[in-house]
């Protein structure tokens, strides 16, 4: 299992899609407040469709009180249009921490600062970033063929 963790989402349906992800995919959902909407809000459920009873999930109301449940700081990676090296590099393993900004600005560079592993996705020039349950997802599904190939 892995652990897909969104710091301060903002946009419903896409918290929904990647809850969806996780739990077609068998992994944690970790949600740190403050969300841009009301984890009741129809179209979170909606994007989860009737997914969302199966969903792990956890939630924080901050990044510290979020932090003390990692038992291996190592393990945390963040993404970031702004990092150098890409996600293709990285060797994961299960109960990894994979680590999304909220959708208007990414990570916090406070938040940056905490861990040492900052990857990116590549992409063209022609855009600053992906949807974040796009990212979510090609950042799943590389986890998950590199963990099957090598168990």
């Amino acid at each position: 299992m892995l652990n897909i963790v969104l710091i301060e989402p903002e946009i419903p349906n896409n918290t929904g899609n990647i809850g969806r992800l996780c739990v077609g995919t068998g992994n944690k959902l970790h949600l740190i407040h403050p969300f841009g909407f009301q984890i009741t809000d129809k179209n979170l459920k909606r994007s989860g469709l009737d997914y969302w009873v199966h969903l792990d999930v956890k939630e924080y109301q901050n990044i510290p009180e979020w932090i003390t449940q990692i038992p291996d700081k190592s393990r945390v990676f963040l993404f970031s249009s702004h990092a150098k090296i890409s996600y293709y590099e990285a060797e994961f393993q299960e109960g990894d921490w994979l680590v999304f900004g909220k959708e208007s600005v990414g990570l916090s560079q406070e938040v940056l600062d905490l861990f040492q592993n900052h990857l990116t996705i590549p992409m063209s020039g022609l855009i600053r970033s992906y949807n974040i349950a796009n990212s979510v997802a090609f950042v799943v599904g590389e986890a998950r063929r590199q963990i099957l190939l090598n168990p």
